[in-house]
């Protein structure tokens, strides 16, 4: 009889500490949110697509099978987004207010905290400095998985993406964590970025359209040829779309065009394709910014564009949408 107690206490006990193991639960509270719906991703590979998260009279649930550590990242309908490290058997919570995301707090891993209070440091500093205190946590914290997350989104995928620094940090990194088959990765597609600047060579790629095609660097075959990202929880980026339809009137043959869109489904954006009359080609894997032809082109921001000429040289980089017209007609005069 004493053995089944203990047992039945420590079963109690193991409940309340957290989620069974093998699994990974996220709970959420976010006040002044009552029905809404976000996305959430794997860094890591956990899920080759993100899921939809349903917030409900401003709480939510999240739950997923879970072995081994990983990072999570959610994009709110604002288009922030908001990084969660998992673990096996652990219950995360989320707290915060929808009006001021910036301040959400993570709690139930010690990598959460750490990260909650190096965020909490970071709304407190200047775009430069932010960026300057992910490089120094990366340099100070070689083995962490926050460093992982640190260097993909200040120096990947920031609004200025610093590719040099980036390559010499993942080297950092892998020194610790030699088998990181992300880092790995993350290391071969640096030593392809080099071409983002003006004046280098796009480099090959191959994907698939929402109908089907195949496009490639060889499908841009304008005189001037735009890439350009968007997405449906970005108003400026659609208004570069219309934009660009405008200029694809005007210009025909002499302007190609190929569009990637962002979102985890291209559902509600097929009818904004339809409804604007946008018949180019448009790729959307759904994976957002672990897209691999996102990776590969090096974009880094919404909207945002590449600029190049009929050899797939680099002429421009994320041309403002109210300096599109101008730009494009200097080009092709």
């Amino acid at each position: 009889m004493k053995r089944l107690l203990a047992y039945m206490l420590l079963a109690l006990l193991l409940v309340s500490c957290g989620t069974e193991s093998g699994r990974f639960r996220l709970e959420g509270h976010l006040k002044n949110m009552n029905q809404a719906e976000f996305y959430i991703y794997c860094m890591d590979g956990g899920f080759p697509k993100p899921d939809t998260v349903k917030v409900a009279k401003g709480r939510f649930v999240y739950e997923t099978d879970l072995d081994r550590p990983a990072t999570y990242v959610i994009v709110f309908p604002n288009g922030s987004e908001l990084a969660i490290f998992g673990n096996s058997g652990v219950t995360a919570k989320m707290e915060g207010d929808a009006s001021h995301l910036r301040e959400t707090t993570v709690e139930g891993t010690d990598e959460n905290e750490e990260f909650t209070a190096w965020r909490m440091n970071a709304n407190r500093l200047t775009p430069p400095e932010v960026e300057q205190a992910a490089k120094d946590f990366i340099r100070e914290n070689p083995a962490s998985v926050i460093s992982n997350y640190l260097l993909q989104r200040f120096l990947v995928l920031g609004s200025k993406p610093d590719y040099k620094t980036a390559f010499e940090l993942v080297k950092l990194l892998l020194k610790e964590q030699p088998d990181n088959g992300r880092l790995i990765r993350l290391e071969k597609e640096l030593k392809g970025l080099q071409y983002a600047m003006n004046g280098a060579t796009l480099p090959n790629f191959k994907a698939t359209d929402i109908n089907g095609n195949t496009v490639s660097r060889e499908s841009l075959k304008g005189e001037l040829n735009i890439i350009s990202v968007w997405a449906m929880w970005n108003y400026e980026s659609q208004s570069m779309q219309r934009k660009l339809h405008d200029l694809k009137r005007t210009y025909g043959s002499r302007l190609g065009l190929l569009s990637i869109n962002l979102d985890a489904s291209m559902n509600e954006g097929r009818r904004f394709l339809e409804r604007d009359s946008i018949t180019w080609s448009n790729v959307c894997d759904g994976r957002i910014w672990e897209s691999p032809l996102v990776m590969q082109l090096g974009i880094t921001d919404v909207p945002g564009n590449i600029f190049t000429d009929r050899q797939g040289k680099v002429i421009d980089l994320n041309v403002p949408v109210p300096k599109l017209e101008e730009r494009v007609k200097g080009i092709l005069k």
